[in-house]
């Protein structure tokens, strides 16, 4: 199994914090938010991991050098194109079945577990609760994704996509495809759930929901958001990273 994380933006919306660093290399309890998510892989054996970059790429290749498996790929058009693009970069680097992970976006060891451990085409899990605008919004029916977007009314959207996904390898080929007609397109700003619609109708793979309920996971995307992790970030998530890393 491989991972590929999402990593290019400047997270401009955290102010100062992301002045001189990524996003990914705030740190709770001494430990980078791009590490957290490295140890929950290493914690399943997956090493064979991509990091697609961009805002302070130097940063993250000299994270790599220390960390076997690790690969870099620069996204040199980050501050023209949303995730589509830089997942864009990224795929041809992909064969196995993989874990789609977003550098800000931690969640709780359980929730990674029932993950590697639910079959499916595409497993997307799923935090059933009132949504806004902001939030990428599903659709569901007998226990699969039947829309996902950010345009679903809020009263429509049954729950959130959390930004993190188990993809097969028998979907790859299909969706390279979708990225591929997106990008023709032009479709520069749009989210890499775009493609996962494009999948969804053509109508050969099941999307499986995976309900969160109610356990630990967070977008960092402002500063209340960041503090909100520092104070809710699970013992367990803490307790891997450390034994990943050595933090004391």
């Amino acid at each position: 199994m491989q991972a590929i994380i999402m990593a290019a933006g400047k997270g401009t919306r955290l102010g100062g914090l992301t002045e001189y660093k990524p996003k990914a290399f705030l740190e709770i309890k001494g430990i980078k938010l791009i590490e957290y998510n490295i140890a929950l892989l290493h914690a399943y054996g997956i090493k064979d991991i991509i990091i697609v970059t961009g805002y302070q790429n130097e940063q993250f290749e000299e994270l790599a050098r220390d960390i076997e498996g690790l690969q870099c790929v620069y996204n040199p058009f980050y501050e023209m194109v949303n995730v589509l693009g830089s997942f864009y970069m990224g795929q041809e680097y992909l064969s196995d079945d993989v874990i789609y992970m977003h550098a800000d976006t931690l969640c709780s060891p359980d929730i990674f577990k029932d993950l590697i451990d639910k079959k499916g085409d595409i497993v997307l899990p799923v935090d059933f609760r009132s949504c806004d605008e902001e939030a990428m919004k599903v659709r569901t029916r007998d226990g699969c994704v039947t829309e996902i977007s950010k345009e679903i009314p809020c009263d429509a959207g049954e729950g959130e996509f959390i930004g993190i996904a188990k993809i097969s390898k028998e979907v790859l080929s299909d969706l390279r495809t979708a990225v591929k007609k997106l990008m023709a397109k032009k479709k520069f700003r749009a989210y890499f759930e775009s493609a996962i619609q494009e999948l969804i109708e053509l109508d050969r793979y099941k999307m499986e929901v995976l309900p969160i309920e109610k356990r630990f996971w967070i977008e960092i995307d402002f500063e209340e958001d960041y503090e909100k992790a520092r104070k809710e970030i699970p013992s367990g998530l803490i307790t891997l990273a450390e034994r990943e890393f050595g933090k004391e």
